[in-house]
């Protein structure tokens, strides 16, 4: 009688599943800019809400239904999946689309009668896909690649936020998590405060880095080398050859949608860190940022439609991986939904607190002084919560 065990198959290569669904992100500015040209042939209004639809009860409700997927890739095939042009390609293709929609968009608005409904719904489309190319952006941003960094501030001219390029890998990275921090919300801070803060922050943030580093070249802070100078002059290249063609009448529309992608970058930002507080060390400087100082989201839906942004955890370890290799930390707090729902919270702060306060209490295990507070709310939050 042969005991002998039947030979082993060789393992399969890992294959990754989501490979053709990535190309949500870059059909998404595609598929509202189809919504304005089915509004142009049939003149009904209702489809520049299209968009708006898709992303605030749509995308929320196909991650409630989806849920989350905690799988990470093995680690014999990172190397491979970060070499896989097809990853980038997808990045890449977002941007041409985002123009067109933009430059679409700004013809509507200077050549239609819209009612008042109907400029909501343009704004919302056209800053909406803006706000969201600004995650385009942040993910070229950050790669080593010359081309793929001047398309990242490319990518911020229509929505006005090109020093973002500066802040958010210079400032940003350096002091997520910390009180010093425009772009970490604190524990009791609404997103109507986090906004003008983060905004003005942001930009005295980018040009003080600019300012300082031109410096140390022995240039001034108004420099042509000035990368917060290049990005900026971008979107006056962009504006103004859409103010020469269409007249000067486009300007606001190209302001408020601008706003509107910014704040919908914003929010994003005040989801991701909220309450969150890196420990100082005994030198008396945070701590490294570790997968414990952002909330992270593994819902489907979202991610598809932002680079896996939502594993924030992991980008903030690894700045430079590419999308498409981010993991999930089990140790990181964990959002409740992703972010197309979570925005919505965020609006409606007391919803948000009630939600958001008891997980980050509870990720603290019930210490609240370890948590970043908001100053003006920090006497309240201690009577509150306090031991």
């Amino acid at each position: 009688m042969n005991t002998a065990a039947p030979p082993r198959l060789p393992a399969r290569p890992w294959r990754d599943g989501k490979r053709r669904w990535w190309l949500l992100s870059p059909a998404f500015p595609g598929l509202v800019w189809l919504n304005l040209i089915q509004y142009q042939t049939t003149g009904q209004e209702y489809w520049l809400w299209v968009s708006s639809a898709v992303m605030y009860i749509l995308i929320p409700l196909l991650d409630l239904l989806l849920g989350a997927d905690a799988s990470n890739p093995p680690a014999e095939a990172m190397a491979g999946l970060e070499r896989d042009f097809w990853y980038r390609a997808i990045v890449v293709a977002f941007i041409p689309f985002q123009f067109a929609l933009t430059v679409h968009g700004a013809w509507i608005a200077a050549t239609h009668d819209l009612t008042l409904i109907g400029w909501a719904g343009l704004i919302l489309s056209v800053g909406g896909i803006n706000g969201v190319g600004i995650n385009t952006a942040h993910e070229l941003g950050h790669k080593l690649p010359r081309w793929e960094r001047w398309l990242s501030r490319i990518a911020l001219a229509p929505v006005a936020y090109g020093h973002f390029y500066v802040e958010h890998n210079r400032g940003h990275h350096l002091h997520v998590a910390t009180p010093q921090d425009p772009a970490s919300s604190r524990m009791g801070e609404s997103f109507w405060a986090f906004l003008p803060r983060t905004l003005i922050g942001s930009v005295a943030s980018a040009w003080a880095l600019e300012a300082t580093k031109l410096r140390a070249r022995g240039l001034a802070a108004w420099h042509w080398r000035n990368e917060c100078l290049q990005a900026w002059s971008m979107t006056v290249l962009l504006f103004g050859g859409l103010c020469l063609w269409l007249g000067w009448g486009v300007l606001p529309f190209l302001l408020i949608q601008a706003f509107y992608g910014a704040s919908l970058l914003e929010v994003v930002n005040y989801i991701e860190h909220y309450g969150l507080l890196r420990e100082l060390d005994p030198r008396g400087r945070p701590v490294r940022c570790a997968p414990e100082h952002s909330w992270n989201s593994s819902h489907v839906v979202s991610n598809l439609f932002l680079y896996q942004l939502q594993r924030h955890s992991d980008h903030h370890a690894h700045p430079g991986r590419r999308y498409q290799a981010l993991r999930h930390f089990e140790q990181s707090p964990q959002l409740p939904s992703g972010y197309a729902a979570m925005l919505l919270l965020a609006y409606l702060p007391p919803l948000w607190f009630a939600v958001m306060d008891k997980r980050l209490l509870a990720h603290y295990g019930g210490d609240v002084s370890r948590a970043n507070l908001q100053p003006s709310r920090r006497a309240a939050l201690m009577r509150r919560y306090g031991r």
